[in-house]
């Protein structure tokens, strides 16, 4: 929440990192009542509303400017060093691969801008597909982009509710990053890949 401290000093926001933290993650789970789908579109009522509740800051200048920064690959990192080596490997031993995300419509230009767009066959977005994560939908979405039969796929996720519990709703295998697998050289090794 450091971002959202250091560009809202500016605009007069005046809660610390945590307590912006603490806020944040108390909006992102209230239901969102204007739609059933918190992210439609470029999701911006959406973020509007995590913003303001998190930092207190209605100006709508603070808003763009921390919307914009987000949609930068500034904002973002891949979390692997080792993610493209190991993506290409499976790529070449015919391993189809889709993003399952949460997200709105900058996710693809994101994915650009990281230089990572290449890595994979499909993108299953919630606000493409009009289906959140944990609903079965998103997942099967995915596997219909990619040609797959739920059976034969696995998810690999950070949220135990979203991601596993979701996928194997869905008829997905699933595993839990940071406990299942660590990496993506591991997810490649358990499913038989060489890298």
């Amino acid at each position: 929440m450091q971002i959202y401290r250091n560009i809202g000093l500016k605009y007069g926001v005046s809660y610390s990192e945590e307590e912006i933290l603490s806020r944040y993650r108390w909006a992102y789970q209230q239901p969102w009542p204007n739609t059933r789908l918190r992210f439609m579109d470029d999701a911006r009522p959406f973020w509007q509303y995590v913003v303001q509740t998190a930092t207190g800051c209605s100006d709508s200048r603070y808003f763009e400017e921390l919307y914009e920064y987000y949609t930068t690959d500034q904002a973002w990192h891949i979390c692997d060093p080792e993610a493209g080596k190991v993506f290409e490997a499976l790529r070449r031993a015919g391993v189809k691969l889709a993003v399952v995300s949460n997200f709105d419509t900058r996710l693809r230009p994101l994915l650009q801008a990281l230089k990572c767009e290449h890595w994979f066959d499909a993108l299953a977005v919630s606000a493409e597909v009009e289906a959140e994560k944990p609903n079965p939908t998103i997942f099967w979405k995915a596997c219909e982009f990619l040609g797959v039969e739920p059976e034969d796929a696995v998810h690999v996720g950070d949220d135990r509710r979203n991601d596993i519990w979701g996928a194997r709703d869905a008829g997905c295998d699933a595993w839990l990053w940071g406990a299942d697998v660590h990496s993506f050289k591991e997810v490649a090794q358990r499913i038989g890949v060489d890298v």
